[in-house]
């Protein structure tokens, strides 16, 4: 029998027969393991959710009250025929790798990852497995991400540099924005940090969850000599949007990691590209593989031609997956 042969990768996500389970559907399902709370991965809908209680708590925030049951890293559950263990995978609060037991076989499906230390989630633990099924967001060697403190550093020597302006920081509203500010208090900047109101809810549940963001403000309503010289959060549609017309003369900045390519920070009229992901980069991808060393790896969420042809030229089987539904909504 073919390796990791009782797991069924469909378009709508992953299924597990005998568990009855999904991960990740994309559509509304019976029972659903859920690896974090970014919305291409946790639809609201679901019978019955299994994550963790960061996830399921986020997912609250967005769609309501779940029928959730919480899983803490580490604990084993038993679905059916399969053993179901949530691990972390260091990408925002909560999110997790599932480890899938059956049959004499340790399947993982990492999710969304990332390797870089982040203040605001468990780090990646890397777990033994016969299949890996990694994302590929960043999967081609272009990709190689700075360090954060680097990248943070040009974001304050522009508020130092021109303090007459503000700065427009363009972050995603769940993982990335509550990364930032928490890097930036760790390199010890104290000033209140002012968000766009789309940003509150997510910020106060970390907060809630116990990440310590320092002294935020709402940026709607205060006098534009009060944000002189500020930093402002904001999700990325507000950039360019009236809103942000109020504001005095902003230096626009976005942090991503597509910011990479200096395409898309012209097309975002992005004047600060801050090089900031909440995935893997290339080296990050490959090196998890060797770490991990699976007998096989599944690859999906992204650039797979790429990883597969890598995982080719080093004795790996590898396959890319067509899962439907998963867009970049956190990058």
């Amino acid at each position: 029998m073919a390796l990791g042969d009782w797991i069924e990768p469909r378009a709508e996500g992953i299924y597990i027969p005998a568990a009855d389970a999904w991960v990740d559907p994309s559509r509304p399902v019976p029972r659903a393991l859920v690896t974090h709370g970014h919305a291409d991965h946790a639809r609201g809908g679901h019978g019955q959710v299994h994550a963790t209680p960061g996830t399921l708590a986020i997912m609250g925030v967005r769609y309501g009250d779940q029928a959730g049951v919480p899983v803490a890293y580490g604990e084993t559950l038993r679905m059916g025929e399969v053993d179901v263990t949530f691990l972390p995978a260091g990408h925002v609060l909560g999110s997790a790798q599932i480890l899938l037991e059956h049959r004499g076989e340790r399947v993982i499906v990492s999710g969304d990852y990332k390797r870089r230390p982040d203040p605001t989630c468990a780090p990646f633990q890397p777990a033994p497995c016969d299949v890996f099924i990694t994302e590929a967001t960043f999967g081609l060697p272009v990709f190689r991400h700075p360090e954060t403190h680097d990248e943070l550093d040009k974001l304050l020597a522009r508020l130092r540099a021109e303090p007459e302006r503000c700065v427009l920081l363009g972050a995603y509203a769940l993982g990335k924005a509550q990364r930032v500010i928490a890097e930036l208090r760790a390199m010890g900047y104290d000033d209140p940090i002012y968000i766009h109101g789309a940003l509150q809810r997510l910020c106060d549940l970390y907060v809630e969850q116990g990440v310590d963001l320092g002294d935020l403000r709402p940026a709607t309503g205060e006098a534009k000599e009060e944000l002189r010289g500020r930093l402002i959060l904001a999700p990325p549609s507000a950039l360019n949007d009236r809103w942000s017309r109020r504001l005095p003369d902003p230096v626009t900045a976005m942090a991503s990691g597509w910011m990479r390519v200096r395409q898309r920070a012209r097309q975002r009229n992005v004047e600060l590209p801050i090089i900031l992901s909440d995935h893997a980069d290339w080296d990050e991808l490959t090196d998890t593989i060797r770490e991990i060393a699976p007998r096989e790896v599944w690859v999906t969420h992204g650039r797979e031609d790429a990883l597969v042809h890598w995982c080719g030229l080093h004795q790996i089987r590898a396959r890319a997956l067509d899962l439907a539904g998963y867009e970049d909504e956190d990058d």
